[in-house]
C-alpha cells in the first residue's frame, strides 16, 4: 500500500499564492460548499466519486478537500487504489485560512 500523500493547508496556499495550476477537488456536501470553497475547486461530492472517475486524469495530481480531512483521506485512498494521483489536504476547511468564495 503505498502512502498517501498530504498537504497542509499552509503550503497549499503558498502554491495558490504563487500561482500553481493545481487540481484541486471538494468532496463535501452541497450545504457544507455553500459556506465556502476554495476559488476553482471542483466540487464532487465524496459519495458520488466513484461514478465521476472518468472526469479525473491519471496523469494530474488532484488535492482533495473537506472539512477536516477524514473524507478527503477516504477518498484519496479509494482513488489511489484504483491508479490516481491524489493529495489529501490535511486539516480540511476547518484549517484554511485563504480565500473562499
Amino acid at each position: 500500500m503505498t502512502e498517501m500523500k498530504e498537504i497542509t493547508t499552509e503550503e497549499l496556499l503558498k502554491k495558490i499564492e504563487a500561482g500553481e495550476q493545481l487540481e484541486l477537488v471538494d468532496v463535501r456536501e452541497d450545504d457544507e460548499v455553500a459556506q465556502g470553497i476554495i476559488p476553482g475547486a471542483k466540487h464532487i461530492r465524496m459519495g458520488t466519486i466513484p461514478e465521476n472517475l472518468d472526469k479525473f486524469d491519471k496523469d494530474k495530481e488532484y488535492i482533495m478537500i473537506c472539512r477536516s480531512g477524514n473524507r478527503s483521506g477516504q477518498v484519496c485512498r479509494f482513488m489511489q487504489e484504483q491508479g490516481y494521483q491524489v493529495t489529501n489536504m490535511v486539516g480540511g476547511m476547518l484549517e484554511w485560512e485563504g480565500e473562499t468564495k
